[in-house]
């Protein structure tokens, strides 16, 4: 486990092994604005995700940041 200080000097643990499911899969009604996942545009489908709850995270998934900023390394293939 590691720590660092805020600007605000709160401790801030860094945990591993969360188990969540995080995806970029529109949704219609979301009150908040929501990028695409370039993957699922590349091949112009819904089906890959970030992350599935107790079953595996994407080969691109890089992490979370800011609250809900996805990081992904995905780079469209020509």
């Amino acid at each position: 486990m590691k720590t660092k200080k805020s600007k605000k000097q709160e401790k801030i643990y860094e945990l591993d092994g969360a188990n969540m499911d995080i995806d970029l899969l529109p949704k219609k009604n979301l009150s908040w604005k929501q990028d695409k996942c370039p993957w699922n545009v590349a091949e112009g489908k819904n089906i890959h995700k970030c992350a599935v709850k107790d079953v595996s995270i994407c080969e691109y998934f890089r992490g979370i940041i800011k609250d809900d900023v996805v990081l992904c390394a995905y780079s469209v293939k020509k």
